[in-house]
């Protein structure tokens, strides 16, 4: 199966007929592969170029320079990741990939940093400011996209059109930056080991260069092969509860770059509020196919699951 187009601007038009068509094919996407292309967001072709600009010059930086904003000095998982820090596939290889990792800037005296201290806090930002523009500009702007993208899946699902983007109050979404460097040995296959993601959906940016990879439902990787503008967006495993399986969480990977190749990414992971209580949506749950999952906070379940994933975390005390 491929992987469909779905226009953000069709979703939002004000014509009932062509908002209503998007929308059934949105969940059609959701149902059976839960994996799509997303076109006419809104973000600009320039605000993406930067974003790739200032992704290669921190990167770029001497080792120290990131090593600087250690994401193992942070208590909230913010920061640089170095090669080797995550392993996505928990029986391959770690993952041949760098990062960096930022999310909404709590201060330290904040009621939330206090009672979540390893999902709330402070960013560990990079040392150069327009560096830090070029992110924060991103991320409001993709964070507007997803609200709209999960408005239309609200009204998918038969749902009040505010069901799930009344849960982004205090949300812990992530915006991270990856570098795939060129891998060092023919046998290291992968860039990120075959995974599902953790929370509401995933909207990725990607380069030109290709190697992100969707398992369909025959057993078969299919290419999810770069559009320019568009945006690759996934259904992550919270949603997958909170519709009792009927969105589907699709495993994904990203083969290791080849000899002399950078590759480089912008997944944009949508979470919800700490406290966010998921529980089967109604239109999810019948007699016949009654609610499969108990109800459980989203950050104790994104929680439990970035424990399963860095190696680091493993060894803090419980």
């Amino acid at each position: 199966m491929s992987i469909p187009l779905i226009d953000l601007s069709k979703l939002t038009h004000d014509s009932g007929a062509i908002r209503q068509s998007e929308i059934n094919a949105l969940d059609k996407a959701c149902r059976e592969i839960g994996f799509f292309y997303l076109t006419n967001t809104g973000i600009s072709s320039e605000l993406m170029a930067a974003l790739m600009r200032e992704a290669k010059r921190f990167f770029n930086q001497p080792q120290d320079a990131k090593n600087a904003i250690d994401i193992k000095s942070s208590v909230n998982h913010r920061g640089y990741g170095n090669i080797g820090e995550e392993q996505l596939d928990e029986i391959g290889h770690a993952d041949w990939k760098e990062t960096f990792d930022m999310a909404l800037d709590f201060p330290k005296d904040h009621p939330l940093v206090a009672k979540y201290p390893t999902m709330y806090g402070p960013n560990q930002n990079p040392s150069d400011p327009k560096t830090v523009e070029v992110l924060q500009d991103y991320y409001v702007e993709a964070f507007q996209v997803a609200q709209k993208l999960l408005t239309a899946m609200a009204q998918a699902l038969s749902l009040e059109d505010d069901f799930f983007t009344r849960c982004f109050k205090d949300h812990v979404t992530v915006l991270r930056m990856i570098h795939y460097p060129p891998r060092p040995a023919n046998d290291h296959d992968n860039g990120a080991g075959a995974h599902t993601d953790y929370g509401c959906v995933t909207l990725l940016l990607q380069d030109q260069i290709g190697g992100l990879q969707v398992k369909n439902r025959q057993g078969e990787w299919v290419d999810a092969t770069p559009i320019d503008n568009a945006l690759v967006v996934n259904i992550g495993d919270l949603m997958q509860r909170w519709t009792n399986d009927e969105y589907v969480s699709t495993a994904h990977r990203v083969r290791a770059s080849l000899p002399a190749v950078h590759r480089y990414s912008f997944p944009f992971f949508v979470e919800p509020d700490y406290e966010t209580n998921v529980e089967c949506v109604p239109s999810c749950a019948t007699a016949d196919a009654p609610a499969k999952y108990n109800a459980i906070l989203s950050g104790d379940w994104i929680q439990s699951r970035f424990d399963a994933t860095y190696a680091y975390r493993e060894k803090e005390p419980v």
